[in-house]
């Protein structure tokens, strides 16, 4: 279950780390949109953080 933890707390830095560069510069993260912009950098690679970062809150109070 560590393995399991580790792999979703990397899947978290690498969608914040995503997400800082998105915000800088929209077109090296979302290069095969049409329309690149901000907020498509923040529902896109925003939510995928959250939604890791609350994975592995659960995973870690469910298994620690």
């Amino acid at each position: 279950m560590e393995n399991v933890k580790l792999l979703v707390l990397f899947l978290t830095l690498t969608c914040l780390l995503f997400l800082s560069i998105g915000l800088v510069r929209p077109w090296a993260m979302l290069w095969w949109e049409d329309v690149q912009n901000r907020m498509k950098v923040i529902k896109a690679y925003g939510s995928l953080a959250i939604l890791f970062g609350v994975l592995y809150k659960a995973l870690d109070y469910y298994y620690p």
